[in-house]
């Protein structure tokens, strides 16, 4: 499904200077139908009672989604947008610990995507899941 062109490193630089880097979002693999990134539970993506944020569970979900649809379509001709997420989270997970996401197709249309994206601790226990519609529009 995804071009044996790419690379983690490639991926990666997508996200410098933006809210990806910002998080201390990482992409750490790619696989036929599936690509995968941590993110640090920290300062940066806690709310105030030291357990991640929502929000930042949604952000590590739509990175994953996003990218994984410009990484399938004509760059040249086309870019690929957020245009509806959910997420249910499901347990808490506390300052100093990492978390990694990996999104999956469920519909591969010309016009729109929809992505799975699974949100576990270290533990392998399910953090948060989340569904991605993703916009195909021309530039």
């Amino acid at each position: 499904m995804f071009s044996k062109d790419i690379t983690i490193d490639k991926i990666q630089q997508l996200g410098d200077g933006c809210m990806v880097s910002h998080l201390g979002i990482k992409m750490i693999e790619i696989g036929d139908d599936y690509l995968k990134a941590s993110m640090p539970v920290d300062h940066r993506t806690t709310q105030p009672f030291g357990i991640l944020h929502g929000g930042a569970s949604v952000v590590l979900a739509e990175t994953l989604g996003s990218v994984a649809s410009n990484l399938l379509i004509n760059n040249k001709t086309h870019i690929a947008v957020g245009l509806d997420i959910n997420a249910n989270h499901l347990r808490p997970v506390n300052s100093g610990n990492t978390v990694i996401g990996i999104v999956k197709p469920l519909h591969l249309g010309r016009k729109t995507h929809v992505w799975e994206i699974k949100i576990h601790n270290t533990d392998q226990k399910l953090v948060c899941i989340s569904r991605l519609t993703v916009s195909v529009i021309e530039k």
